[in-house]
């Protein structure tokens, strides 16, 4: 199995700092996104990720956000082996110290 690209939660915060368009996807539950999200992140909770399949587009990459990263790197290792280019942002949410809405 390939391993999957990481970011760190301060390479993140830079790239969007210096107004990067990245492919945020934030894949936790309902009450946990109500405490904040990462702004420009679109909420896909992780069950829902099979079904919305047709909202990614093999030629972008996606960086997939969760807690602590753990469901985050699931997601990415489904997404990898179905031909997305993804990245996991290692730390989760735990770790980000950016903006939140």
């Amino acid at each position: 199995m390939e391993g999957i690209q990481i970011i760190s939660p301060e390479e993140l915060k830079k790239k969007l700092e210096e107004g990067e368009k990245l492919e945020l996807v934030d894949v936790r539950e309902h009450e946990e996104v109500e405490q904040g999200m990462i702004p420009g992140a679109k909420h896909i909770r992780m069950g829902e990720i099979p079904a919305n399949l047709d909202y990614f587009d093999k030629e972008k990459e996606y960086i997939f956000i969760c807690r602590s990263s753990r469901r985050s790197e699931n997601v990415c290792y489904y997404l990898q082996d179905q031909g997305y280019k993804v990245r996991n942002m290692i730390g989760g949410m735990l770790e980000w110290t950016g903006e939140t809405k």
